[in-house]
């Protein structure tokens, strides 16, 4: 379904409150904004497959543009605003957008992009962005007509770019019209998770990233109600839960890490009753973390291991965590497969990279051939991977042991950073942490902590000291940091992932 059905039924229900400012857009504003988008796209020469570049906060608008391209056949391009300009302009050349639409809050950033590229259509929502038609005015000169075919369009999102230049996942368009069934993800999130039209859902993260877009996206398809953060603040987080009754949210552990951190007497302030579904995804998520968000929140916790790409999905509730500690669960869309490097399946136990079978994996990544061929298996087309190692268990529940590319290799023996991580970020001294190979001339690579203290904490070597013996008393010693180095901030994205390339050439 699509906002146009539940516009029908339910005009005046809430499709989007803003968490902070309760800024409300019903379905009907929804429905009628993103037709008018729709059908100025259209006359301005867009078509099915042109694509949409999208530059937004957190802005209910943001949504709008997705629904309008998702009317229309078209391609939504949701761009990370914390980039710069010269790398925002990159990806609007590179997925070929015919249209730009872009939030007054990031002025300077459109400005500098707007220098750079030769877009044709170019609107901004919010104020005034100069070199930009007003998103206001041409909503309101366009068409109302509902058009007899409104073909599903879908998303073409861009890697994190963690190294290197990102590229743009560009998936097969669906084969069917917006308002017919045949989406997978939403079919999911009611089979799972229980979403429908009575759910209240939490997006504390940033609009442009693969999952709260999806999610949200799919919330709107069911006709529940998205509370939108402008920003993630761990208390604030908390105060949205109780004020606008949440149902169903969506988290990075980083969060959880964050929330955790909070006094004892700010956490019991807000009543959590209405809360029933809390979803995780996106990084690892230490085990003392899990289960400590468990004891605090009860059983209501669900994790699932996916990748833009949509190559497949693992799914895990807190019942079977509690018994599988440390999994990301059991596939429900794809088959798992673990591969050594030259393709051949590895029994359970091995680590190697994974891969899930699929009838066939409907994406490319744009303008990349080689990534592409990269990213099936030497000898099954249907089978794909993102690079991330890992294990199956007898029963068939996923481990997952790190990314390839972040492996680190000291006197010949593998050594997954986040199992290093996963013991060093509950430590009360530690807010954040990521563990990195460095050069060794005797080793090849010895393991190093970049680690932020958290408040209080002071570094020095006697913190690195109590840290690395933290790791001895709990792992095998040669996985053990030889090193620490304490910062006042790691390089993440908004969602949590860590951009280790860049880690690496700062610590170089």
């Amino acid at each position: 379904m699509y906002p146009g059905v539940h516009a029908a039924e339910r005009p005046d229900h809430p499709a989007v409150i803003v968490a902070g400012s309760g800024t409300r857009l019903t379905y009907r504003e929804l429905d009628d904004r993103s037709l008018r988008l729709a059908n100025a796209l259209r006359a301005a020469g867009l078509g099915e497959g042109d694509v949409v570049a999208l530059l937004t906060d957190n802005d209910p608008r943001a949504f709008e543009v997705y629904w309008a391209a998702a009317r229309s056949g078209m391609y939504v391009c949701a761009v990370n605003n914390h980039l710069q300009a010269s790398e925002i302009s990159y990806i609007v050349e590179d997925s070929g957008a015919g249209a730009l639409v872009v939030s007054a809050a990031l002025a300077d950033l459109a400005r500098g992009v707007a220098d750079e590229v030769a877009v044709g259509t170019r609107l901004a929502f919010g104020g005034p962005v100069a070199g930009f038609d007003d998103y206001e005015r041409v909503l309101a000169a366009a068409s109302t007509r509902r058009p007899d075919r409104q073909p599903r369009g879908a998303d073409l999102l861009y890697s994190s770019g963690t190294t290197g230049r990102p590229k743009g996942i560009k998936p097969a368009l669906p084969d069917r019209q917006v308002d017919e069934p045949g989406d997978r993800l939403v079919d999911l999130l009611r089979a799972a998770y229980g979403f429908g039209s009575d759910s209240v859902y939490l997006s504390p993260a940033p609009v442009y990233h693969a999952a709260p877009l999806r999610f949200c996206a799919s919330v709107h398809a069911l006709g529940g109600t998205v509370v939108l953060m402008e920003r993630f603040d761990a208390e604030e987080a908390l105060r949205a839960i109780e004020r606008h009754g949440v149902t169903h949210s969506q988290w990075v552990p980083t969060m959880f890490v964050r929330m955790l951190r909070l006094p004892d007497e700010v956490r019991a302030r807000y009543d959590l009753s209405t809360h029933r579904v809390a979803v995780h995804a996106a990084a690892p998520c230490p085990v003392e973390v899990k289960r400590a968000m468990i004891d605090w929140w009860g059983p209501i916790l669900h994790e699932y291991y996916s990748a833009t790409e949509g190559i497949g999905m693992t799914l895990i509730d807190s019942r079977q965590w509690s018994e599988k500690p440390g999994s990301v669960g059991r596939a429900v869309l794809g088959v798992v497969h673990i591969c050594d490097d030259d393709g051949r399946e590895l029994p359970p136990g091995e680590v190697g990279t994974v891969y899930f079978e699929r009838e066939e994996q409907a994406f490319e990544y744009l303008g990349d051939p080689e990534k592409t061929r990269a990213a099936r298996h030497p000898a099954h087309s249907g089978w794909a991977t993102v690079g991330d190692l890992g294990y199956l268990d007898e029963d068939g529940f996923l481990y997952l042991t790190d990314r390839k590319a972040f492996l680190i290799i000291s006197g010949g023996v593998n050594i997954y950073p986040q199992e290093v991580e996963n013991v060093l970020a509950p430590h009360p001294a530690v807010l954040d942490v990521a563990v990195i190979g460095v050069p060794d001339e005797e080793m090849g690579e010895s393991v190093k902590a970049v680690v932020q203290p958290a408040p209080g904490a002071a570094p020095g070597p006697e913190l690195e000291r109590e840290l690395i013996e933290h790791v001895r008393a709990r792992l095998a010693h040669y996985k053990a940091p030889r090193s620490v180095e304490f910062v006042d901030a790691l390089p993440r994205t908004p969602t949590g992932k860590l951009v280790k390339g860049k880690l690496e050439e700062q610590t170089s």
